[in-house]
This record gives structure tokens, sequence and C-alpha cells, in this order.
């Protein structure tokens, strides 16, 4: 709803992951959807996953990206790139982005600035992963884009990450065998220390609205 998607749009998921919101823009609004991934099992598992659909699902880096999307997707893909390079993923995405169009960035938050990550979380879960603040973000748009909204969600992410420690508790006994318990302390660790965060308000989830040049009126979506 933030991006007003239309049949009629052109879409790109920088870092489509599973191939979700292909999928869902696909089968509710009959977009054109592109979706890159890096990942060979993501890119095998979105292709089954999105099988007889008319979308297109590529192995490809966003820094080689070519060709212009009406709207862009960036969904839990920048807290990958790094610091220095917050603003070149911002430069192609507005090099991407046709003059009308809506760009709308899905990321966990840092309330500081930092350029380090936890030692723990980068040695076992995202290698070399950083949540970005407010400030890098708007440092690496600023003079790209027009922000028309941020709304903050990281309240109701505690309950995400409990309901994923959940099913995975449940279902543990479905796949131990391809793990073992030193993986599964590790995990529940993972998924009850990134709750705490949320919990205690020390991380945040922000889904950015930008346009290029500003849309007409007042950006409109009922919370």
């Amino acid at each position: 709803k933030k991006l007003d998607l239309k049949s009629s749009d052109k879409v790109l998921d920088i870092g489509c992951g599973w191939g979700g919101f292909v999928k869902f823009a696909a089968e509710q609004y009959g977009c054109n959807v592109t979706g890159i991934t890096i990942s060979d099992e993501q890119l095998a598992y979105a292709k089954a996953y999105c099988k007889d659909l008319p979308v297109k699902l590529i192995k490809l880096d966003y820094r080689d990206l070519s060709g212009k999307y009406d709207k862009i997707l960036i969904c839990g893909m920048i807290e990958h790139v790094g610091s220095k390079n917050y603003r070149r993923i911002m430069k192609i995405v507005r090099r991407s982005l046709n003059e009308s169009g809506k760009f709308l960035l899905h990321t966990i938050g840092n309330k500081v600035s930092a350029r380090t990550t936890d030692p723990w979380i980068s040695r076992y879960i995202f290698p070399h992963s950083l949540l970005p603040s407010m400030k890098q973000i708007s440092q690496a748009a600023e003079g790209l884009f027009i922000m028309e909204d941020w709304q903050n969600f990281g309240a109701y992410y505690d309950q995400t990450l409990m309901a994923w420690h959940k099913n995975f508790k449940k279902n543990w006994e479905s796949i131990k065998a391809n793990y073992d318990e030193r993986f599964y302390r590790m995990w529940e660790y993972y998924l009850l220390t990134c709750a705490g965060s949320f919990r205690a308000r020390e991380n945040q989830l922000w889904r950015v609205v930008f346009t290029t040049k500003g849309q007409p009126g007042v950006f409109q979506y009922l919370r």
C-alpha cells in the first residue's frame, strides 16, 4: 500500500530473499516484478515459489543493476551492505527509478550511528552487517530523494521474534537431524536477545517512503 502498486507498474525488489514480495505483488496487483538476489539457495526457492507467475528472478548484485522501474523495494537488505555503501546504493536506486516513481526502504534501525556491529552477530549470524541510524539513512539519501513518510514498527518486532522463537522450538524435532545442540543454543540466543533489543527499544524497524521529486499533495496512508 505504501508503494501504491498498480498493474501497470514495473517493480524491482532488491534483495528479494525467498520471493515473498515478488509473489504478492504479481498475484495481488498484477505488476511486472523483477527480484534480484546473490544467494543461489534463495533464488532456487523463489523460482519454485513463484512458479507459473510472470515474474523475473535473477542472480544479480545490486551494483550491476540496469534499467528503469516505477517502484523499488529494499526490504531487510541495506543492513548487509555496510555503512560505506549506503550512499552508493541510494545513488543506484535513484538512477534506476523513473521520475514519478516511489522507493520503499524497510530496515532494522539503530538509535545511534555506528561503524561496526556486535561481534557475536557478525561472527555467527550476519557477517559484516550493520544497522543504519536515522542520520546515516538521511545522509545517504540527501539530495537524491524527497522523504515522504517514515514509520517505526519497532515496538511490534519483539512479538515477531518471539513468534519465530516459538516456531523454532515447536519444529526443532523435524529439523534437528541437520543441526547440533550448539546450533540450537546459538539460534535460541540470537532470537531471544534480538527480541530483547526491540522490547527495550534499543533497535527499531523502519519503513521509509521516498520519491524523486515529491508526489502531488500530501502522502496519504492510514496507520
